[in-house]
């Protein structure tokens, strides 16, 4: 294409510029960016948007709510006055179990509606062909896999946080404990995509594979689906999408604990911090939403 594309956000543009070349027809993130806009139009970047902001809201919520709740039941069973290594792994593998059974509905939409040879016509759509052809449980179509993805995340997430801020310099201030929560859910969200990004891609081609009556999904369970894609595709295949992913979540990781709970802030007599971390939460909704469409394009042309 002859004239220079049309500018895109910093973060994504960051992103993009560390985006390893692949061996498909998109080069890069720019690239990829650029031939969807002149084939398809700039929409479809945000095609399947509105399923991961509906979903952010409730799951941050789930998440740190259950990891509180599991905290108190895991210090009570095991006879442990205060949180420590161990149990903040257990904790964060249980959160991320709990969170699960919110996310996958969203997850499922989400998926069906970024694929490249989608035919639905927006969320509604999806959902009401989904439970016509398989029924209301047919929307937690991939729960396993979708489990295996939190646990993991929240497990190594949860734990890193824990170790990282306890060898932190302790912050009397609150600009220095933001930081400090910053720093430590980056590391913890980079270490926690390590952990699931195997589970994550094989969870993609689960929620992305259409039941057939008296057919075995080729895809179905994920430590199966996951030897698979190693024997016929390389270990390798199990990362891919890492980096955009990592990029996304890693910061991710790093917004959360700063931005828990917008409601409290506005309760202690600060809206202005309320109203700034809701617009980075929502921003943070669209970065991501635009860096799984390119994860996903990727993985469909090279399939």
């Amino acid at each position: 294409m002859s004239k220079q594309p049309e500018p895109i956000p910093f973060p994504v543009s960051f992103a993009a510029d560390n985006t390893a070349k692949g061996a498909d027809r998109y080069n890069g993130m720019v690239d990829c960016f650029r031939k969807i806009i002149k084939n398809e139009g700039f929409p479809r970047l945000y095609r399947g948007i509105a399923a991961p902001i509906l979903m952010e809201a409730p799951k941050r919520a789930t998440k740190f709510a259950a990891n509180d709740e599991w905290g108190k039941i895991y210090r009570k069973m095991f006879g442990v006055a205060e949180m420590n290594q161990p149990i903040s792994v257990l904790t964060g593998a249980s959160a991320g179990a709990t969170e699960t059974f919110v996310v996958v509905p969203f997850e499922l939409v989400k998926i069906r509606l970024q694929d490249k040879k989608s035919s639905y016509n927006g969320p509604i759509d999806v959902v009401k062909k989904v439970v016509a052809s398989d029924g209301l449980l047919g929307l937690y179509t991939g729960l396993e896999s979708t489990m295996w993805r939190h646990v993991l995340w929240n497990a190594g997430y949860f734990g890193v946080i824990f170790q990282v801020k306890k060898l932190l310099p302790k912050s009397e201030t609150k600009q220095g404990q933001m930081t400090n929560d910053l720093v430590a859910g980056s590391i913890g969200g980079t270490f926690g995509t390590i952990l699931n990004t195997p589970a994550d891609v094989v969870k993609s081609r689960i929620q992305n594979t259409v039941k057939v009556k008296g057919v075995v999904p080729k895809y179905n369970w994920t430590l199966p689906s996951i030897a698979l894609v190693a024997k016929e595709e390389g270990f390798a295949a199990l990362y891919k999408g890492f980096l955009p992913k990592v990029l996304r979540l890693g910061p991710g990781g790093g917004t959360s604990p700063i931005s828990l709970n917008p409601v409290t802030a506005y309760r202690n007599g600060d809206p202005l911090l309320s109203s700034s971390l809701f617009s980075t939460g929502i921003l943070l909704v669209v970065f991501t939403s635009v860096i799984d469409f390119y994860k996903k394009m990727k993985a469909s042309n090279k399939a």
